[in-house]
C-alpha cells in the first residue's frame, strides 16, 4: 500500500486550518497543522511534507518570508492562501516560488482539486523509477533540459528549478521557434483545473530568464501581443 502524501497546513486561524485538514484527510492525505511562521519552518524540516498550504497573513514571520526560506532549500510545492485579492500580492507570491495561489474564502472541492493538480505535476521520483523509462530530454549549446529526471544543466552546472518552471522551459524548448500564446501555455503546463490568469506565465518566464541567459544560438523570446517561443538560430 502506497504511503499517504503529507500536507503541511499553515494558518493562524485554527478553525480554517482544522477545516482544511478535514477536507484533505477525507481525500486520504496525511496532514499536519501549524499556526505561525516559525512553527511552519520547524515543521517543514521535521514533517517533510509533499506540499505546503501557506497562509500569507501570519503572526511573526509572514507567509512571504516562510515561502522564501522554504524555496531557498527545497522545491516542495507551495500553494499560498490569502484573503488579499490584489494582483500585486498574487504576483509577489508566485515570484517568491509559490506554485499556486488560492483566494479565501475558497470552495473545498476547488482546494482539493488544486492540491491534487499540483502534486500530480510534481512526481520526479515516480518518473525515474518507471519500469520503462521514457527519456524526455532536449539539448542545445550550453543547455540540457531533462524532463525524465527533472534536471536542468546550464553550461554544465545544475540549476535548481521548481517543477512548473522546468516543465514550461521543456515545453518551449521541445518545440523550437513555435509560438505559444499564454493561454496555450497555461493549458499545457497548469492544466484545465488551474484557475488563474495569464500573468502566471509571465512570472514563470521572468524567473527562468533570471536563471538562464540567452545564448547566440537560442533564446527565450517574447512575441509581443501573443506569447512566447524558444527561438533557435542557425
Amino acid at each position: 500500500m502506497a504511503a499517504k502524501q503529507k500536507i503541511l497546513i499553515v494558518d493562524d486561524d485554527v478553525n480554517i486550518a482544522e477545516l482544511i485538514s478535514l477536507y484533505l484527510t477525507k481525500e486520504c492525505f496525511d496532514t499536519k497543522t501549524v499556526n505561525d511562521g516559525e512553527e511552519a519552518l520547524a515543521a517543514f524540516e521535521q514533517y517533510a511534507p509533499n506540499l505546503v498550504l501557506l497562509d500569507l497573513m501570519l503572526p511573526g514571520i509572514d507567509g512571504y518570508q516562510v515561502c522564501r526560506e522554504i524555496r531557498a532549500k527545497s522545491d516542495a510545492p507551495i500553494i499560498m492562501l490569502s484573503a488579499k485579492g490584489e494582483i500585486f500580492d498574487k504576483v509577489l507570491g508566485l515570484e517568491l516560488g509559490a506554485d499556486d495561489y488560492i483566494l479565501k474564502p475558497f470552495d473545498s472541492k476547488e482546494l482539493v482539486a488544486r492540491v491534487k493538480a499540483v502534486l500530480r505535476r510534481y512526481q520526479p521520483s515516480s518518473k525515474k523509477n518507471s519500469a520503462v523509462l521514457n527519456i524526455k530530454c532536449v539539448e542545445y549549446p550550453g543547455l540540457v533540459v531533462n524532463l525524465s529526471n527533472y534536471s536542468v544543466l546550464y553550461h554544465g552546472q545544475p540549476v535548481d528549478m521548481p517543477p512548473k518552471e522546468l516543465e514550461l522551459l521543456y515545453f518551449l524548448a521541445a518545440s523550437p521557434n513555435q509560438v505559444f500564446t499564454r493561454e496555450q501555455l497555461l493549458d499545457h503546463i497548469w492544466g484545465y483545473e488551474y484557475i488563474g490568469d495569464t500573468r502566471t506565465v509571465d512570472v514563470h518566464v521572468k524567473r527562468l530568464r533570471e536563471k538562464i541567459k540567452d545564448s547566440n544560438s537560442w533564446s527565450l523570446a517574447t512575441v509581443w501581443g501573443i506569447g512566447y517561443k524558444f527561438e533557435v538560430t542557425g
